[in-house]
């Protein structure tokens, strides 16, 4: 799957969210867009090459930066990790 086929994907998730998810996962899904989409604008200011898998990786260190800053409690951190797993399940 290419960069912008994978992005274009994970953003109709991130909008079809919104009308399945409960109050939880919309704060989960719209943290988890925020990380997703500043990833991908700085690949795409910086001009990077990137496949699903190393857009991913950047995102998990962002996200572990967050987690390491008490950003998110525990419960915030499941229901983050959980919508990660199906958003990253879209570049498979």
């Amino acid at each position: 799957m290419s960069f912008e086929t994978y992005v274009e994907a994970a953003q109709q998730f991130f909008d079809e969210l919104v009308d399945r998810a409960d109050d939880d996962e919309l704060f989960a899904g719209g943290y988890l867009r925020g990380h997703f989409d500043l990833a991908v604008g700085y690949a795409q200011v910086e001009e990077l090459d990137l496949q699903p898998q190393e857009l991913n990786s950047k995102i998990e260190e962002s996200l572990v930066k967050a987690y390491r800053n008490g950003e998110l409690t525990d419960e915030d951190k499941e229901h983050v990790v959980s919508i990660w797993e199906q958003v990253k399940a879209l570049a498979a």
